[in-house]
């Protein structure tokens, strides 16, 4: 157990700079070097990250982080090594070179601090190595990613209570800024943390003026602009769903003389990376952005937030608009309300619904399993078998590990090759009796092409009986000395089969039932965000009240609300009815295309999909996009177009 009490206000001094604790850190910290398991969930911008970097400089052995973003990693290391503090992280950006010196500096002790994402805790290699190192304390950073009552569910997130277990980590520490009261017992479920060690500091920013303002579809860049020029040269943020429409605002108000640049996903990193360090160094004041933006970013001035589009969910809007006046200033948040993207908003929902005959594909191919129980499936072609997106296809293994029908084991690269750095036989001479056997089987059974050697793992089973974890072991060791020149690639994912006894399509209307229910939970939150923004109650207590919090006051007296502005939010334009529509004219080219990669006719909510330009795997087969009729109903209520789809087939 590490030593706390001047010590821990030393440290925070001497490395940090500070002179004293932000509300919550002291408990958390203290929770935390008492050797118990807590969870901090404190606003976005409150310091929740100094309560595992205080720690991890006074835990004996490594604090090994999980986060689910690689913009967060990066710049929490850029705090932590302008601190002094001696942290990396690994992350498939980086070279095997990099890789190997941040394997080294964790295997000496040299390091402290260790961050990655989950995904990277199923990768073998990674697995071998962690597990030689010792470690204090795993953070889970946005940690209610772990809870399917969550706004922003991860499944990988659910396997972190066994990892902790498997690789003998001690204590854990959960941090999130948006977590509601159900989410919170789930989290404490999860990882057995006592009620007194998960602390909250409210929900309430006294600084943050909120307000609502409704405008119509035509009205909303007119009144950005005027609201801008009110504010010139102060450091805003304005949020929109998608990236076109940031670019196309970003240019606009260019054209109106205030300075800006759009920032999303979709721009090359050295753009991105260039954009950000202007708005943090001063020189660009407006980022118009979708939420790839803000993660991690550390500016305390950031004066304004706009929302020209809705946010996702009350949990998307209190993240982002945290990010606004952390310096404790007077700030101002404001929503450009209407429900004319609320159509958008749903379909990024009804996207990552599967159908029931695509997850009963998978679970045919399940059954098909090897004769060992072993099932091994790369997660892309997976997801082409089930037309199902990524996110809900490893919602869907989750769910069949949780009824006890499957088990995760690891992940693999299918392919591993080496080059040579030196003679093979000055590689064979450093080794001597069986290891130089070994060696000698290795190179002898990979296939040699001109410059590469690619590994094969069963010949050196059925002939050596060496199992596959040694050799990758060896060939890492390798790498680390120099010796060749690693590569891998295609990651194949491993489970057990461990009941067959299951009849696929009960389990698969089974499953789509979850699903669906997921889809309307999801549907249910966008629309209790708009609640909020129309209630005739102050906006800052019933967000307050949403995550728990009894402790704001029943009127801030500076939310729009407060000032006398209920907003009224104006209806979408009316639309053609689509009974007018012609349905042949715009589903036909794909229904013959769908027909002829499939064999089969699309159904009702393939066409629902295709109409409303909603992507499944699918649909960049037969190239979708390019496909007459793609999009063309985007504007109308998906439960509208799927009930006029049903009714024509």
């Amino acid at each position: 157990m590490a030593m706390k009490g001047p010590h821990m206000h030393q440290r925070l001094e001497q490395v940090f700079g500070y002179t004293q604790f932000r509300p919550g850190q002291e408990a958390a910290i203290s929770a935390v070097l008492a050797g118990r398991s807590a969870a901090a969930i404190f606003p976005t911008g409150s310091g929740k990250s100094l309560c595992y970097q205080l720690p991890a400089l006074m835990l004996p052995h490594l604090t090994l982080v999980v986060s689910p973003l690689l913009a967060l990693i990066q710049d929490q290391l850029a705090f932590l090594h302008r601190h002094g503090i001696p942290a990396a992280s690994i992350d498939s950006a980086q070279s095997r070179d990099d890789v190997a010196d941040v394997m080294a500096r964790a295997r000496s002790g040299e390091l402290k601090i260790l961050m990655i994402s989950v995904e990277r805790l199923k990768n073998e290699r990674f697995r071998n190595f962690i597990a030689q190192v010792p470690i204090s304390l795993l953070v889970v950073d946005e940690a209610h990613c772990i809870s399917e009552w969550g706004h922003n569910f991860r499944p990988d997130y659910l396997k972190l209570p066994d990892y902790q277990r498997e690789f003998n980590i001690p204590q854990t520490l959960l941090l999130t800024a948006t977590a509601t009261p159900q989410v919170i017992i789930d989290m404490q479920d999860k990882f057995a943390i006592a009620p007194e060690d998960v602390i909250t500091t409210g929900f309430y920013r006294a600084n943050l003026h909120l307000w609502v303002e409704p405008v119509s579809g035509r009205d909303k860049r007119r009144r950005l602009v005027e609201w801008l020029n009110e504010r010139q040269g102060q450091p805003t943020i304005v949020y929109v769903t998608l990236q076109k429409t940031a670019e196309y605002i970003a240019a606009h108000l260019e054209q109106n003389g205030l300075p800006a640049s759009a920032y999303h996903a979709g721009l090359p990193n050295d753009q991105r990376e260039s954009i950000q360090k202007r708005f943090m160094g001063g020189s660009l004041n407006c980022i118009v952005a979708t939420i790839a933006f803000g993660m991690g970013i550390d500016k305390s001035d950031i004066r304004n937030v706009v929302h020209f589009d809705l946010p996702k969910s009350i949990e998307n809007y209190s993240q982002e608009i945290g990010r606004a006046g952390r310096d404790g200033a007077a700030s101002d948040c404001l929503v450009l309300a209407n429900r004319d993207s609320l159509n958008v908003l749903e379909n990024f929902v009804y996207g990552d619904t599967p159908e029931r005959e695509g997850i009963a594909r998978v679970l045919e191919d399940l059954l098909g399993a090897r004769n060992d129980g072993q099932w091994e499936f790369l997660l892309g072609p997976l997801g082409d078998l089930g037309n199902i997106r990524q996110l809900p296809l490893k919602t869907l293994l989750v769910q069949l590990e949780l009824r006890g029908l499957i088990a995760s084991r690891y992940s693999y690269f299918a392919e591993y090759r080496f080059k040579f750095m030196l003679q093979p036989h000055d590689l064979i001479a450093r080794f001597e009796g069986e290891r130089r056997e070994f060696v000698q089987a290795l190179i002898d059974t990979s296939s040699r092409a001109r410059t590469w050697a690619t590994v094969n793992f069963d010949a050196m089973y059925q002939q050596y009986g060496a199992e596959r974890g040694r050799v990758v072991k060896a060939l890492d060791y390798f790498q680390e000395k120099s010796w060749i020149e690693l590569e891998s690639k295609q990651t194949t994912e491993v489970y057990s089969l461990l009941r067959s006894d299951f009849d696929p399509q009960a389990l698969s209307t089974e499953l789509h039932e979850y699903f669906a229910h997921h889809e309307a939970t999801e549907v249910a939150r966008i629309h209790a965000m708009l609640e909020v923004f129309s209630s005739d109650q102050c906006l800052t207590h019933r967000l307050a009240r949403y995550f728990g919090d009894d402790n704001a006051p029943e009127q801030c007296g500076h939310c729009s609300v407060c000032h006398g502005q209920i907003a009224h939010l104006p209806e979408p334009p009316e639309l053609e009815p689509l009974q007018s529509r012609d349905f042949q004219q715009l589903c036909g080219e794909f229904i013959h295309k769908h027909r002829d990669y499939t064999g089969q006719p699309p159904s009702a909510e393939c066409l629902t999909r295709f109409l409303c330009g909603i992507s499944v795997p699918l649909f960049t087969k037969l190239k979708a996009r390019a496909t007459s009729g793609f999009a063309v109903l985007e504007d109308y209520p998906y439960a509208q177009v799927r009930a006029w789809v049903q009714g024509m087939l």
